[in-house]
């Protein structure tokens, strides 16, 4: 018997690739993707089910499909793209759902996968080269995001302790750049003129769109147990990483600098939410040898991250035009899939 495997957060970027990823694989028996809206990727043999953003259904929905594998893509690590209460309801009240339905009596879960983020670790004057696993915060968190992540890495921890007979894996991303991610790093860069701190130019890390997906499998697939940094080799300045991508640096005053940029904010030019300040002015740096020890080998280091997202803006420029938005409607493409009404070439 193949494994069952649900997946949360099916309903953004990373949910509905995971989704993909294994569904495609022999191995998997079932594919459960669940979020709050429309997935955003077509799915083949998946079943999705449309829940709240806190997943008060889960623990129901576990015990129906008897799934052995949760993977947990659903943790927000971009503060722009939600309101407080909810980065608070989706990282923090969605993950003691979660724990609470994969350590339920009788549950049939056996492995959990967190997909997390090297924000954890913050950006400060005060922090080491770089960060291996289970190195310590260098200050308290300062961002909402940064707490509701610590937060939530907590409930997994304190989880993995109540639970051993479950193989329970935390991941933390470097931050990523691929050419069909958008994030706020992606817009910025994709702009002329790139915000920096006047006076700092840091190291900063990334790690490819693929590389992320693939990563999600090798520790599902072998069942690997404990805390892994993902991140591509080797560490940039940021004013590299702006003039690989075309884009000139904008300094701000490294006192008001948020107070600085506010009016190109305002109009949606930059986006500058307070985790990518303290970016701007510390960088950051993990250790990911302890995932290539596992046989995990990367696409891209984090130059070649940077190179092959700055080869893709360079191609929209050229042709003159904008990221395109595909719009995938789940609905509508399950009624040409199964709809009785829809006349198949073979009957005609």
């Amino acid at each position: 018997m193949g494994h069952r495997i649900l997946v949360t957060g099916a309903d953004t970027f990373w949910g509905g690739r995971a989704v993909q990823a294994f569904e495609s694989d022999p191995d998997t028996e079932i594919v459960i993707g669940i979020g709050s809206h429309t997935p955003p990727v077509p799915f083949d043999r998946a079943e999705f089910v449309r829940v709240d953003q806190a997943y008060s259904i889960l623990n129901r929905i576990v015990r129906a499909t008897q799934v052995d594998t949760i993977v947990h893509t659903s943790l927000v690590v971009d503060s722009t793209r939600v309101s407080p209460r909810a980065l608070h309801d989706i990282n923090v009240i969605g993950t003691m759902n979660l724990l609470a339905a994969a350590s339920a009596a009788g549950s049939s879960v056996s492995q959990l996968v967190v997909k997390s983020s090297s924000l954890v670790y913050g950006s400060s004057e005060r922090d080491p080269a770089v960060f291996a696993e289970d190195t310590s915060r260098s200050a308290p968190p300062r961002t909402r995001i940064e707490r509701s992540l610590v937060e939530a890495e907590s409930l997994v921890r304190d989880f993995d302790e109540y639970n051993p007979g479950t193989v329970v894996t935390l991941l933390r991303f470097a931050n990523v750049l691929g050419n069909d991610l958008v994030t706020p790093i992606s817009k910025n860069l994709s702009r002329r003129f790139f915000p920096t701190i006047f006076g700092f130019d840091p190291l900063v890390q990334f790690v490819h769109e693929r590389d992320v997906v693939n990563a999600l499998e090798h520790v599902t697939r072998n069942q690997l147990g404990g805390v892994y940094n993902v991140a591509g080799a080797g560490q940039l300045p940021w004013s590299e990483v702006a003039s690989i991508c075309g884009a000139r640096p904008l300094p701000l005053s490294p006192w008001r600098a948020r107070l600085g940029i506010a009016p190109l904010v305002r109009t949606g030019y930059f986006h500058f939410p307070p985790e990518l300040e303290a970016l701007l002015r510390y960088g950051r740096g993990i250790d990911s040898r302890r995932l290539i020890a596992t046989g995990f080998r990367y696409q891209f280091t984090s130059a070649g991250a940077v190179k092959s997202f700055a080869d893709g803006l360079r191609l929209r420029r050229w042709a003159g035009r904008d990221r395109e938005q595909y719009r995938y409607e789940h609905d509508v493409e399950q009624f040409f899939r199964h709809s009785p009404a829809v006349v198949s070439p073979r009957d005609t």
